[in-house]
């Protein structure tokens, strides 16, 4: 086992802990991937300027020279933002890295400001990895983020899929993989790293308005939860979840039924595949109909919908309309609201 990163107050200068860190890294986004990826692949960064980003920025730098590139989505919402892009732009240009800093395509919306910054990121990093011919598009999500991710779904009551977390790895676009290879680490082991670097100090992550942050600050007023062992516990859930999903893609073959509007034949069939076929079937249609909004995700809330249709009624969810004829259920884009 390597030697792990020394505490969070002593600056990682030595080269010995620092290439002890790259190769954790080396090792760690190898089996994100899956893979070892060849010495001709490029690895893009979303670095954001925080202290996690940045400590990923160097780690990647050590572990794979000349083979990253790096971007910082300026969501142009506060004054700030634009010098904290350049600041990372700066250190990229002084370390002979690749950095290209996006915007939005339009002003952000402030309602769900959050999500709708999120879904702009994601656009946005996904256009541009593909451009410059990356294969991985890594962020620097850690094993806190998914304590606190955890948490707040298990608040919600969530399923399996929304318990699993963060996943490590997920297709992001053809050719390009999301990658999220420091989902092991913990927080104070990137502060160490990124000691002595120029970081950004966003004030969102500590706005009580927004549920992450009030989870964030009730996690670290606590010694009884482990969030490490909350992440670890997490991945356990992905991994059963990952089965769960073979498993569907069988009963959605076979179950599926014939006819204009999407049905399925649940009969037999235990609540978690239900689940796991009803979500699909959501996600489907609105595929099929282009239904953009509102926000439907593998983590979203559908237990709701599976009481209403396994009690024999309909529900409606993310703009699509389920309903329970017998053991068949169907669904279909949901008809205007009034008055809209």
């Amino acid at each position: 086992m390597a030697a792990p990163p020394p505490s969070a107050s002593e600056p990682l200068t030595d080269p010995a802990p620092l290439a002890a860190a790259a190769a954790r890294f080396a090792r760690d986004l190898i089996a994100t991937l899956g893979r070892t990826p060849g010495d001709d692949e490029i690895l893009a960064l979303a670095v954001s300027g925080g202290p996690d980003s940045m400590a990923m920025l160097s780690l990647a730098q050590a572990a794979r020279p000349g083979r990253i590139a790096a971007a910082t989505f300026d969501h142009r919402l506060r004054a700030a933002s634009a010098g904290e892009a350049a600041m990372v732009a700066d250190w990229c240009a002084d370390h002979d890295i690749p950095h290209a800093i996006l915007t939005p395509a339009t002003p952000l919306a402030m309602a769900n400001v959050q999500a709708t910054a999120r879904a702009a990121r994601y656009e946005a990093l996904t256009a541009w990895a593909t451009n410059i011919g990356a294969t991985m598009l890594a962020t620097a999500h850690h094993a806190d983020d998914q304590a606190e991710t955890f948490l707040m779904r298990a608040n919600r009551g969530c399923g399996p899929a929304g318990l699993a977390g963060i996943r490590a790895r997920r297709p992001l676009a053809p050719g390009v993989e999301l990658v999220r290879p420091l989902v092991g680490w913990r927080r104070a082991d990137l502060a160490t790293i990124a000691a002595g670097m120029p970081t950004v100090d966003d004030p969102s992550n500590r706005d009580t308005r927004f549920d992450r942050a009030r989870m964030r600050h009730w996690l670290a007023g606590q010694e009884l939860l482990d969030p490490a062992r909350l992440a670890r516990t997490a991945t356990y859930v992905a991994e059963a979840q990952a089965d769960l999903v073979a498993l569907s893609d069988w009963f959605w073959l076979s179950r599926r039924r014939p006819g204009a509007d999407m049905a399925i034949d649940v009969a037999g069939l235990p609540r978690v595949l239900c689940r796991m076929l009803a979500r699909r079937a959501v996600a489907q249609v609105r595929h099929d109909h282009a239904l953009a909004t509102p926000l439907f995700t593998d983590s979203s809330n559908v237990e709701p919908l599976i009481d209403a249709l396994s009690a024999g009624k309909s529900a409606t969810q993310g703009a699509v309309m389920a309903t329970a004829k017998g053991m068949i259920w169907h669904f279909r884009p949901a008809p205007p609201r009034k008055g809209a």
